[in-house]
């Protein structure tokens, strides 16, 4: 089963959000994500990741359900 993710409140100036949310999307990942991936690199380059922290999902979105085809996908 997977880990209940924490919730935070996070107040950041607009200007320092707008400019997240442009690299986020940069990225093709959330705000969230963005952060999560920033607060990990400089944990890690800290030396205080703990080895238990759970992976990040990849960039972009989740992959659609095996029951459901693109319609794009050729079924021959």
């Amino acid at each position: 089963m997977p880990v209940e993710r924490k919730k935070i409140l996070l107040r950041l100036d607009p200007a320092v959000y707008d400019a997240l949310a442009r690299w986020a999307g940069d990225e093709l990942r959330s705000v969230n994500a963005q952060l999560e991936f920033l607060l990990r690199k400089a944990l890690a380059d800290a030396g205080r990741l703990p080895d238990n922290a759970g992976r990040m999902r990849p960039r972009g979105r989740p992959p659609k359900s095996g029951s459901e085809q693109d319609s794009t996908e050729r079924t021959d």
